[in-house]
């Protein structure tokens, strides 16, 4: 299979690895306008030819599109207008409905899934790719109901091969619950790092006090911006929603304190504790699911 992946950096160039080494894709054709970013997925060995999208679509078998989520409709669309017949689309970034509507009235619109693999680091760029990134975790394909069978069945082999567990539902769905359980924690992530940054100048002092648990709340603070930013507004409602949601937890949690409810306090947290237990039974069943497979 010919792979073209648009967009060489984490997501695309570590689902090209993996493709390559396990040998669905025979050659992987590289398109990205960093022309940095393809001269280093090229000599790490991600994609075996640098190609421009009107020289790499029309040869595809499968085309990857993996680029920030404000530019895709736009590209998926100049791929959809010279991909072969018997060729597959796939996108890979957090947000659906706009990218699916985008396209809707496409004349190959059933060439094209709707993806979102749930992977990743706080990382970015061709360097940040490696295997074995999606192994165990969770693929959803939305609105498969618009994807002709032949290509909802290639993209499903695409991502058992890369060793995921697929889900399906409706994009605009999708769009709402990834907000809470995703760009809410990046939300979360940057707006602490920006808090401490300019509560504690003395950057020393930052470092010689924060533990562990700084560490790990503020790990996505170090995400993308050029990724992220288009995110938060591509989905802006149904996050403004969860930002609302959040803010009235924290408000509710800050007057507790301001007025020395301890028993309220301890609720609270206590409350928050089941997060974890209902984590676990999905890790459980996720690791059931890789044994039985």
């Amino acid at each position: 299979m010919i792979v073209t992946v648009i967009g060489t950096g984490l997501i695309g160039g570590s689902m090209a690895l993996d493709l390559k080494k396990r040998r669905l894709a025979t050659t992987v054709l590289g398109v990205d306008k960093n022309s940095i970013h393809l001269a280093k997925a090229l000599e790490v060995g991600i994609i075996d030819e640098a190609k421009s999208l009107e020289e790499a679509v029309p040869s595809s078998d499968l085309v990857i599109l993996a680029i920030p989520v404000d530019h895709a409709p736009e590209v998926l669309t100049a791929v959809l207008d010279n991909i072969k017949p018997e060729a597959t689309v796939i996108d890979v970034g957090s947000i659906k409905q706009n990218i699916c509507s985008a396209v809707a009235n496409h004349k190959n619109r059933s060439q094209f899934v709707a993806c979102h693999p749930i992977a990743g680091t706080e990382f970015s760029g061709p360097d940040a790719a490696h295997y074995y990134l999606f192994d165990g975790k969770v693929n959803i394909i939305c609105d498969a109901d618009h994807s002709s069978a032949s290509s909802l069945a290639t993209a499903e082999k695409v991502f058992e091969t890369l060793k995921m567990k697929i889900i399906k539902m409706d994009a605009a769905e999708h769009d709402r619950h990834i907000a809470y359980v995703s760009h809410l924690s990046h939300i979360t992530s940057f707006t602490l790092g920006l808090t401490v940054l300019d509560i504690e100048k003395d950057e020393k002092s930052i470092f010689n006090m924060a533990g562990s648990g700084f560490a790990s709340t503020v790990r996505l603070a170090n995400s993308s911006a050029n990724m992220w930013a288009p995110i938060f507004h591509e989905n802006k409602e149904n996050l403004v929603t969860a930002i609302d949601a959040y803010v009235g937890k924290l408000n509710a949690l800050k007057q507790m304190i301001q007025q020395d409810e301890l028993h309220k306090t301890h609720e609270h947290i206590a409350s928050a504790n089941e997060i974890k237990r209902i984590l676990d039974g999905i890790e459980l069943k996720g690791q059931e699911a890789a044994l039985n497979n």
